[in-house]
C-alpha cells in the first residue's frame, strides 16, 4: 500500500523553478525547502540570471539549523530551459527584470525576498539576516504553493 501511495504521490508531483540573480542564497534556500517539506508534491529547482557559481556558506549554514542538508549547485537559467514547470517563481527583484519572459511551459509569479548575501555587519548580525530570508520562505513558499494549486 505505501509502495502504491509512493507511485501515486509521484505522478501528482508538480515541478517548481526559482529564479533569482546569482542562484547562491533565496532561490536555492527555496529549493532546498520545498524538496524537504513538500517532496511528496513538488519537485524543486533553481537557477539565476546571472550565477554566481557557488551555494553562498552562510545559506548552507542556515539550512542545516533547520536539518536541512542541501546538495544543490548554482546554475544558469538556460541549463533547465528544456524542462516544463507548472510554476516559476522569481525570488528578487532583479531576477524579475531580467527574465520578464519565461520562454517555456509554467506560470509565473513573483514573491521578492531580501537578498542576504549583501547584508553587512558582524558575522553574527550577517547570519541573522540569512537566518530571517530563511523563515520568511519557509513561512510563505509553501503557502503560496498551496494556494496555487490548492494543495
Amino acid at each position: 500500500m505505501h509502495l502504491m501511495m509512493s507511485k501515486m504521490a509521484s505522478m501528482n508531483t508538480r515541478k517548481v523553478l526559482f529564479l533569482c540573480t546569482g542562484n547562491s542564497c533565496r532561490s536555492q534556500m527555496a529549493e532546498a525547502i520545498v524538496n524537504h517539506y513538500l517532496a511528496s508534491y513538488w519537485q524543486a529547482f533553481s537557477a539565476g540570471t546571472r550565477p554566481s557559481g557557488y551555494i553562498h556558506p552562510k545559506a548552507l549554514q542556515a539550512l542545516e539549523e533547520i536539518g536541512i542538508q542541501h546538495q544543490g549547485e548554482s546554475k544558469h537559467i538556460d541549463q533547465l530551459r528544456h524542462m516544463d514547470f507548472d510554476l516559476v517563481i522569481t525570488v528578487c527583484d532583479s531576477a524579475a527584470q531580467d527574465c520578464p519572459l519565461w520562454l517555456g511551459k509554467g506560470r509565473v509569479v513573483h514573491r521578492s525576498f531580501p537578498d542576504p548575501a549583501e547584508a553587512t555587519g558582524t558575522d553574527t548580525e550577517i547570519m541573522m539576516v540569512f537566518r530571517q530570508v530563511r523563515h520568511e520562505i519557509v513561512g510563505q513558499i509553501p503557502a503560496m504553493l498551496r494556494d496555487v494549486f490548492g494543495q
